[in-house]
């Protein structure tokens, strides 16, 4: 299955999770590495534009992934607290998150973004035993329209 992230030029090609155990996010605690991707590169980039200051955007690449489709657990909107769009993210989505990482049950946990509840992000395990799998099928540039941050 093919899902997408947009990040900074500077740190596009780092699939280990580096940025996000070094920050934590929604879906982990510092500490945990894993990988915030999208199922289409428009989710991907209403992610980037809710979580980066417009006075800061860096240069951007859009990296494709392919993730094993036999490697995928979900999490669905009706399993989670009512607050779970919250910013900030309440504490007990990294709670369910960690209980997935720590499990290895799959290399990709999907689940409902909080920016537009039908579309789904994958959030990739990078500790998983068999990560190996993710692929990078394409890294480009990606042109920033400057109009979505007016």
């Amino acid at each position: 299955m093919k899902v997408y992230r947009i990040a900074g030029k500077k740190h596009a090609s780092d699939i280990y999770g580096s940025g996000a155990a070094m920050f934590g996010g929604r879906w982990n605690r510092k500490g945990s590495p894993v990988l915030y991707t999208g199922e289409s590169i428009e989710i991907a980039l209403l992610e980037i534009v809710v979580h980066t200051p417009p006075a800061i955007v860096p240069a951007l690449d859009i990296l494709t992934l392919d993730i094993p489709d036999d490697s995928i657990s979900e999490i669905e909107i009706k399993d989670l607290p009512d607050n779970w769009t919250n910013y900030p993210a309440p504490a007990i989505l990294a709670e369910i998150a960690e209980a997935w990482i720590n499990s290895n049950k799959s290399i990709a946990l999907k689940v409902p973004s909080s920016v537009i509840h039908s579309s789904r992000n994958y959030i990739l395990n990078c500790r998983h035993p068999e990560y190996h799998r993710v692929k990078v099928i394409e890294q480009v540039e990606f042109r920033f329209d400057q109009r979505l941050i007016k």
